[in-house]
């Protein structure tokens, strides 16, 4: 029955070829939004083993072992970056970046607690680490959820 339907509702496109491309341009804006958020995942990964030093300091002190967190999370970020470019590995890996992206909470509130200034490292104004808690980080959220929602 299912198979019925899809067939006539593509014989209807086909004969209005005008909505044929904005269907097109509807798959290929998601493939994008999509191959974006796997793509920024996999250079922020890459980036924990270019410039590890960046991040240590960025890992609160409470947390034990930070090279190893820092090992760990970019490996998630690369293998889970790469594996939202698979139509069969998109949903989970979406899942994952979202729940990694909740695992990295306390390392943005504690870039805030610490007046959002690392000596010798990155150090913006304050507002500029609010921004990135309050702002940046639940887009990124809203992404990782959306790509999980549209598989």
């Amino acid at each position: 029955m299912n198979a019925v339907l899809l067939n006539s509702q593509i014989e209807r496109i086909k004969q209005k070829p005008e909505k044929l491309v904005l269907l097109q341009s509807f798959f290929m804006k998601n493939k994008i939004i999509i191959y974006t958020l796997g793509a920024f995942f996999v250079f922020a990964g890459i980036n924990h083993f270019v410039n590890p030093h960046f991040y240590y300091p960025l890992i609160p002190d409470y947390l034990p072992f930070p090279i190893f967190i820092n090992v760990a999370s970019g490996l998630l970020e690369i293998v889970l970056g790469l594996a939202l470019f698979t139509k069969s590995y998109r949903r989970i890996s979406a899942l994952g970046i979202f729940i990694l992206l909740l695992l990295f909470i306390p390392s943005h509130v504690y870039f805030v607690q610490i007046g959002s200034c690392i000596p010798d490292g990155l150090c913006v104004p304050a507002y500029v680490g609010w921004i990135r808690l309050l702002v940046i980080h639940p887009i990124l959220l809203l992404w990782a959820y959306w790509v999980y929602r549209k598989g």
